[in-house]
């Protein structure tokens, strides 16, 4: 649509510019007509008058060629009327007569012998001005100056313009709205409804057989119903395969087979996710609302199994533009450009905000559960809050399956530690599993919270408590036997309360693989360029801007490498992505001006001839970008210091397809548990991290081949959609 208004836009500016042309050239010949017609009036004029003015100038008498003047400056286009002698001294003239600014003018008439016209503007007059020489026995004795009206020459110009300019307007308006007409009722209109019979069709719609279309389209709307019987019958195709495979455990899960699994196990019972954060962002800038997805990895795993499944995804809305975007009951369908599923938006006070989220969420449970060396900070107000926005999560979910029989609530994170409990007091039939997408501490360091028993509680009226390792799971219940009255049983890894039973299992997350690099254009050099990267050696970092992540260290690391290998200066870069997280959080500001320092120290230290061994990018980057970025990395380089799962790992994994590169992975994540071929180290030793990247670029390709061909099978053979089947599947085995 935007390349149609282009377009008729330089069709206007075209025929605007021609229509110009045209009376610019109109108003040169009105002009040339119009200035000819006054020049020979004026000399007419001129020498009508000589004889009369002569006879009394001859004899002296001025006052008679004063008496004459006046009598024929009465005329509204005779203006004026001045005769002068052979030095240029005015004899007899019109008052306010208006004469040229040059007054040698005067001289040069008599000089050459040959009358001079010229226009002079005074105020909004213009004025046609003929001086002539006066002659007795041919010879020059004075000159007379005629000066006659001419702003009728300006106005009818004028005139012109205002005409043609008008007439210009009226037919762009019209040829405007001509266009209008054509692309909204001939165009747009049967393209709409063309698109929106694909998308339906492309969402499953098996009912559209043929694609409406206006007889303009006929040929085209002919062949792209052929095209959607053959999709149609491609995706019949897949949905009998994957009905198959719902058995076969050797079998790849795909999209199509969890939406198959869905239908079998479910049996249209739908589902409800519950997260902090959301999957689509809205926001306005200048008058423009976009949409971006924010980063993290609950975000990361959960947004193919909605697509995939359907349901309903509660979240807090941050965009500034969330509500303008939902509708009055805060829903709104997505992805934007292909909906799926429905996201129930809730909206938070900045108090909220503050409270539950930058002060308990991130301030207090965070650190509690990362070891990584930062104090939690317990405030009763945060608590306060915490709780408030846990009950404002159960009260929207509770509206949303008022009349759903047995739903299935899958809430994510320790954001809302206290829903399930909250759920299951109003509607006990529902099934309630939450994951923990972080590290759960040791049972001594848990206990340091003052609310250790109120979240516990909460998370135990779930039916199904989810962890990334067998080692969180382990931490999970001794924590739970040391604060809170409970039957344990170990071998079935449960926990009871009253005859309330909670099973506690381990589900390390992943990514949707195949398809991660799968579909995208060939890798693009732009990024790299636009940075000014270009080294023999790539080493990448993509994370959060948190300090759990170990970016200080991994800065370290670098540093002791190039101050051990010189030789390397000059040819690595490492690209550190740094996407901005929880900037309310004064950790966080403090964490991210750490960084900056540390990644100018370091280049300052190094840096020579426009090279920089770290190029520090604190923004977020697309996923289209990053696929780029991992396919281009020689090495990714992963120094968490605890990480419940990374992601990132599992992302660069998937983006090798020809196999090659060099996964550097901390031994403090999930993902080292999952992935073998991974070169494990401390991020607390610079001088492992160091070794890790010499071994990297030294690694024959062989070597990388064969690391990365295990590592691919094990996130292949485990991806997001075989963990979300097993998760629902081992929470429908509890009813």
């Amino acid at each position: 649509m935007k390349r149609v208004y282009i377009m008729a836009a330089i069709a206007i500016f075209i025929a605007s510019l021609f229509a110009s042309l045209l009376t610019l050239s109109q108003v040169h010949s009105v002009k040339t007509e119009l200035t000819s017609r006054l020049q020979v009036r004026s000399e007419t004029l001129a020498e009508s008058l000589t004889e009369s003015i002569m006879s009394s100038y001859n004899s002296g008498w001025t006052d008679g060629v004063q008496k004459i003047i006046n009598k024929f400056t009465r005329s509204e286009s005779l203006v004026g009327l001045s005769v002068f002698d052979n030095t240029g001294a005015m004899v007899a003239g019109s008052k306010d007569m208006p004469l040229p600014e040059d007054r040698n003018l005067i001289n040069t008439v008599m000089l050459t012998h040959q009358g001079i016209g010229e226009f002079v503007d005074r105020g909004n007059h213009t004025y046609y001005v003929l001086i002539r020489p006066l002659y007795v026995d041919d010879v020059i004795v004075g000159s007379l100056a005629v000066a006659q009206n001419a702003t009728y020459i300006d106005r009818n110009i004028r005139e012109i313009w205002q005409r043609d300019l008008v007439r210009l307007l009226f037919q762009i308006l019209i040829f405007a709205l001509t266009i209008l007409v054509l692309v909204r009722w001939i165009f747009f209109h049967s393209i709409s409804t063309m698109v929106e019979s694909l998308q339906a069709l492309r969402r499953g719609n098996s009912q559209i057989d043929t694609i409406p279309h206006s007889s303009f389209f006929k040929p085209l709307a002919g062949e792209i119903s052929k095209v959607t019987k053959s999709l149609r019958q491609a995706r019949q195709s897949a949905s009998d395969e994957a009905r198959m495979r719902l058995e076969m455990i050797d079998s790849p899960w795909t999209a199509e087979r969890l939406r198959e699994f869905i239908k079998a196990y479910l049996k249209d019972r739908p589902i409800f996710v519950l997260s902090n954060r959301e999957p689509y962002v809205h926001s306005k800038t200048k008058n423009k609302i976009e949409w971006s997805v924010p980063a993290g990895g609950v975000v990361t795993a959960l947004e193919p199994v909605m697509e995939a499944c359907g349901g309903t995804w509660i979240a807090h809305g941050s965009g500034n533009a969330d509500e303008e975007t939902a509708d009055k009951n805060g829903r709104i369908m997505v992805p934007p450009d292909e909906p799926k599923y429905t996201l129930k938006r809730i909206s938070l006070t900045e108090k909220e905000i503050e409270g539950y989220y930058a002060g308990f969420s991130n301030e207090a449970l965070w650190p509690l559960c990362h070891m990584a060396h930062t104090r939690p900070l317990f405030r009763s107000d945060d608590w306060v809050e915490y709780r408030k926005v846990n009950a404002k999560f159960a009260k929207t979910l509770l509206a949303e399956i008022r009349n759903v029989k047995r739903p299935i609530v899958l809430v994510q994170d320790f954001h809302l530690a206290l829903v399930p409990e909250m759920v299951k007091k109003s509607r006990p039939d529902a099934l309630v599993a939450i994951f923990w997408h972080i590290p759960w501490p040791s049972p001594a360091q848990f206990s340091i919270s003052p609310w250790r028993k109120e979240l516990l509680g909460g998370m135990l009226k779930a039916d199904l408590v989810g962890f990334h390792t067998q080692q969180y799971c382990n931490n999970f219940i001794e924590t739970v036997g040391n604060e809170i009255e409970s039957r344990l049983d170990y071998e079935q890894f449960s926990i009871f309360r009253g005859s309330h039973k909670t099973v506690i299992r381990p589900f390390p997350i992943s990514i949707s693989f195949p398809g991660s690099a799968e579909g995208h254009a060939e890798p693009s050099k732009k990024t790299l360029d636009e940075l000014g990267i270009h080294v023999e050696h790539l080493v990448l970092g993509v994370d959060r801007l948190d300090y759990t992540k170990g970016i200080l260290e991994r800065f370290k690391g670098l540093e002791f490498f190039l101050d051990s290998n010189p030789e390397y200066q000059g040819k690595l870069t490492l690209l550190q992505i740094a996407s901005p997280s929880r900037e309310m959080v004064e950790k966080y500001r403090e964490f991210a001006v750490l960084v900056t320092e540390e990644a100018e120290r370091i280049n300052k230290k190094f840096g020579v001839n426009g090279w920089r061994p770290i190029v520090l990018e604190k923004r977020n980057y697309s996923h289209e970008q990053l696929i780029h970025l991992y396919q281009f990395a020689n090495v990714c380089l992963i120094t968490s210091l605890h990480d419940g799962m990374n992601l990132v790992a599992k992302e660069y994994v998937a983006a090798r397809n020809d196999e090659s590169g060099v996964l550097i992975l901390s031994e403090f994540t999930g993902a080292s548990r999952d992935l073998n071929g991974a070169l494990l180290i401390n991020p607390y030793s610079a001088e492992e991290t160091s070794a890790a990247i010499l071994t990297a670029l030294m690694m024959p390709k062989t070597e990388q081949q064969r690391r990365m061909k295990i590592m691919r099978t094990s996130v292949s053979d485990y991806n997001i959609y075989r963990w979300s089947a097993e998760h629902i599947k081992a929470l429908l085995q509890l009813e």
